[in-house]
């Protein structure tokens, strides 16, 4: 039976805080490792810390809408010695497991400047993120 009310959109309620995200993007992968991101919120402002992959260390900070987008800018050093920054809008769609996954439309800023569509995967049961430090081998223990 249908009540005639519109369905809330389920992504509108997420909240972001302890969720832990893996890449799927094939920059930022090597030798099979992605990167892993620990996600914290508190009110609107959202932000989180990754490492894995190809990236040394990386942070982001922004904000969730209602909608539950979220708009950050993010900076990250590669295991190349690259600094990267740039900006980003998340989309979330909930999975039919009930997992997150964000589609991210990046600009890179900078001397190698770009755009581009990723996506990143909630997983469970994730280990913390650790900054690499140069020389030592994995990110994530």
């Amino acid at each position: 039976m249908t009540t005639g009310r519109p369905v809330p959109d389920p992504a509108a309620g997420i909240d972001y805080d302890g969720r832990v995200f893996r890449s799927s993007a094939a920059e930022t992968s090597l030798s099979g490792d992605t990167p892993v991101g620990h996600y914290h919120q508190r009110d609107d402002l959202v932000w989180a810390e990754f490492a894995g992959g190809a990236v040394r260390a990386g942070r982001l900070v922004g904000v969730r809408g209602p909608d539950g987008i979220i708009r950050f800018v993010y900076g990250q050093v590669m295991s190349d010695g690259r600094v990267i920054a740039g900006e980003c809008v998340s989309t979330p769609e909930i999975l039919d497991d009930g997992r997150v996954r964000l589609r991210e439309q990046w600009r890179r800023l900078g001397e190698r400047e770009s755009t581009g569509v990723s996506y990143i995967e909630e997983i469970r049961d994730a280990p913390p993120v650790e900054p690499r430090e140069p020389g030592r081998p994995g990110t994530i223990r």
